[in-house]
């Protein structure tokens, strides 16, 4: 199976990462690695627990004939060894998950605009405390005067409209060096996102969507750099030049009539062409599309603006548009889903001094990765998760058949 061939990957990238025990009990940096990793994929943070139960009945466990590893390391070892690797070794793995996914045309469904894939970007929070507990704790003061520590990065997320999975990539995790305020921290983290990573998607044609506070001059001409195209939201009090174009010009336009959750709603369409971003004389000029949906009485139900380095036109515009409104499943088909449905990203799993936290959310993004792989290619895989229903019903049956049973490979469980 794919995810068996995934996790030997996975295992031969573990095994490189830097190992600072110095004299202390070894573990091979194959099976930490693999250790921290499998409470995810398994969706069951007690996974090395019973395992190790599993194994001393009977001499062996699914760590050893699932994911390739020699032992189960001790907690308090996997969490020290991890904590000083920073997550940006996990980025070959995340390489691999694209790679398959791209190999068995998995991309496919997730194109829209011909050939384009839409990232979506997001800021979230996956740690939040009353103690700072490491030098990249971010620091904000609530309401009732006390200070409260967390920790946030800019998610990207293969996103489509009309597609019910997300597809998670490597996210940039905010410091505390990135600026005082939310907004200019995800700004930051936004552009060093695709310093990063940017080249590395140029072949899919990516279209980047994000809300208003993307929709700047250094975020656009950043993506236009990484070779891509944006579709940002776009918001009369941060990007005023550009209402004052829109107020002023004659727009195209163009109205549909189309069915939603069987109700008919009347979609007005109205596009600019050439606007200023900004007031300056180096401003890039964009394309900027207003739609508003009305229902049979004329009530308007929604109104959204959005900006755009695609060219719009007739033939185009109402997919744009259907593409600009995508990026709620960042919300919905990604970030919902970690955090409630079974991968408990606001979880501490660990938080270390260094880049534990970091380490077990990257991780974790990884683990989801791989599980929308298998929900797109592998056949065995899609046949359970159908069976089973739900996706926590499928991986309760996982988690209660692997606790007593020792499988001899993917393949049989």
């Amino acid at each position: 199976m794919i995810l068996e061939k995934l996790l030997r990957q996975a295992g031969e990238v573990f095994a490189t990462f830097p190992d600072e025990r110095k004299g202390k009990v070894k573990y091979s940096m194959a099976d930490i690695g693999l250790s921290g990793l499998a409470p995810f994929v398994m969706q069951e943070e007690s996974f090395l627990q019973q395992q190790r139960h599993l194994e001393s009945a009977q001499g062996k466990s699914n760590c050893q004939t699932l994911f390739g590893m020699k032992g189960i390391p001790p907690d308090e070892c996997i969490r020290e060894v991890l904590d000083e690797v920073p997550p940006s070794a996990l980025q070959p793995c995340f390489d691999a998950v694209l790679a398959a996914l791209q190999a068995r045309n998995g991309l496919s469904v997730f194109q829209r605009l011909g050939e384009h894939i839409l990232i979506g970007l997001n800021g979230m929070e996956y740690f939040c405390s009353d103690n700072r507990m490491c030098d990249q704790c971010l620091a904000r003061r609530i309401a009732n005067g006390r200070i409260e520590y967390h920790h946030a990065m800019l998610a990207a997320t293969i996103v489509a409209p009309g597609q019910n999975m997300a597809f998670s990539l490597m996210p940039e995790f905010i410091n505390s060096q990135d600026g005082a305020e939310k907004q200019e921290r995800e700004r930051i983290a936004a552009r060093r996102w695709f310093a990063t990573h940017g080249e590395r998607f140029r072949d899919l044609h990516p279209v980047y969507l994000g809300d208003a506070l993307f929709a700047c001059q250094p975020i656009c001409e950043a993506v236009l750099e990484a070779g891509g195209d944006f579709l940002f939201t776009a918001r009369p009090t941060s990007n005023i030049t550009l209402h004052d174009f829109m107020s002023g010009a004659t727009p195209e336009e163009m109205s549909l009539t189309r069915k939603v959750n069987g109700k008919k709603r009347f979609f007005r369409y109205r596009w600019f062409v050439g606007a200023p971003l900004r007031e300056a004389s180096d401003a890039l000029t964009v394309n900027c599309l207003n739609l508003t949906i009305s229902d049979t009485e004329g009530k308007i139900t929604y109104s959204g603006n959005f900006l755009t380095s695609l060219d719009v036109n007739a033939e185009n515009v109402a997919e744009i548009a259907d593409c600009a409104r995508a990026r709620w499943k960042i919300a919905d088909e990604g970030l919902n889903v970690l955090k409630n449905n079974g991968y408990s990203l606001e979880h501490n799993f660990g938080h270390g001094k260094k880049h534990l936290a970091m380490m077990f959310a990257a991780m974790n993004l990884l683990a989801f990765a791989m599980h929308t792989l298998c929900d797109s290619v592998e056949s065995l895989w899609i046949k359970a998760r159908n069976a089973a229903g739900k996706r926590k019903r499928f991986f309760d049956a996982i988690r209660i058949l692997t606790t007593y049973t020792v499988f001899p490979d993917w393949w049989a469980l």
